[in-house]
């Protein structure tokens, strides 16, 4: 049932021409929207690219932006998506694609704060004699959430990659759903009981594999009951990459669709703050003084021989439009959404002609 949480943030009642207004106006409405700047509050992960935001040296024209970044992913889709806490919000990609499947009222600008290579993240139980990913096949396999955008590429890669069918696989999940998901026929999955951990099934061989967002405790911790599907997997990644030009988008920056419509100018604003604080990122962590990492400068141009000079590339560019379509491929295949939808039909229409573009790194 369609959880209405009914928590949303304060009214919006300052807002700021950042749009040109016609001079000379008497309208004392018209003079007061001038003169002050709209609030919005913005969920998102504590990430470098965002700092400049967060500590303000970045200010999105027209807008007094509060960036909130002490929730974690799931706790921030889940409060938006279900709740619509926040005004703008990153969340899950494939969370977002089934939320406008379901005409939930959001619209997202082409900047995608999360990215991430996941062959290194698929993990298995190492007495189960899985070797290679077609010993999945038939296998009880933990998924934190089967909406997870993680878990979206993740079972992308081995179905179309590797020959191994989404639907053979028996699922186990941990989580509540983003947004409302009844499976479609053919597709099993179980939730787990609230006193069940699945790393520590994964552990107890109570399942054969889990797909995960982030490195597992067991694996940290040198448990040697669990081993990557994928111990080479950097050199799956890039080769990867390099076949497909993909650097897979996790997640998306989403805005209420009611600020989109009262306030046009509010999107194009903001991707042009986000492409200016992810160039300060950018510059700050080319000086090694910056990054405890010893052959940090290294490990920078090494990233920019495979994945070039902005690697997290904002704008609906064709290899981002590629990505997004993937996105869009699997979360209609893997039963997520009923029907396919056209990409712009996604995003805010922005203009990104002055926006600052890579500086390198």
């Amino acid at each position: 049932m369609l959880i209405a949480a009914g928590i949303f943030s304060k009214v919006l009642t300052r807002v700021s021409c950042a749009t040109p207004c016609a001079e000379g106006s008497h309208d004392p409405d018209q003079r007061h929207l001038m003169s002050r700047k709209l609030e919005l509050t913005f969920a998102c992960g504590d990430y470098e690219i965002m700092r400049a935001l967060k500590e303000g040296i970045v200010r999105p024209e027209g807008i007094e932006l509060t960036v909130l970044t002490d929730m974690g992913p799931s706790p921030r889709h889940w409060r938006f998506l279900r709740g619509r806490e926040f005004d703008v919000a990153e969340v899950s990609g494939s969370g977002y694609v089934a939320a406008r499947d379901q005409d939930l009222p959001f619209r997202a600008i082409p900047v995608f704060p999360h990215r991430r290579f996941r062959h290194g993240f698929i993990f298995v139980n190492t007495s189960k004699g899985i070797s290679k990913p077609t010993d999945l096949i038939g296998r009880k396999v933990g998924t934190k959430g089967y909406l997870f955008t993680a878990g979206l590429w993740m079972r992308g890669i081995l179905e179309h990659d590797y020959g191994v069918p989404h639907k053979s696989i028996e699922w186990l999940s941990e989580l509540d759903e983003d947004v409302d998901f009844s499976p479609p026929p053919g597709l099993h999955i179980t939730q787990v009981s609230q006193d069940k951990s699945l790393e520590d099934m994964l552990v107890d061989g109570e399942i054969d594999a889990l797909l995960s967002p982030d490195l597992i405790r067991p694996l940290t911790a040198g448990d040697t009951r669990v081993g990557r599907l994928f111990p080479n997997y950097k050199e799956e990644e890039v080769s990867f990459y390099r076949k497909t030009g993909i650097f897979p988008i996790m997640h998306v920056t989403t805005i209420k669709q009611e600020i989109v419509d009262k306030y046009p100018w509010v999107p194009t604003n903001l991707v042009k703050a986000f492409e200016e604080a992810k160039n300060i990122a950018y510059r700050r962590i080319a000086n090694p003084r910056m990054v405890p990492i010893a052959w940090v400068r290294t490990a920078l141009e090494e990233q920019e021989e495979v994945l070039g000079t902005d690697p997290w590339a904002y704008g609906l560019t064709p290899a981002n439009r590629k990505n997004l379509e993937t996105v869009l491929r699997y979360t209609h295949q893997q039963g997520m959404i009923g029907k396919m939808m056209p990409l712009d039909s996604l995003f805010a229409d922005t203009d990104l002609g002055d926006a600052g573009g890579p500086d390198g790194i």
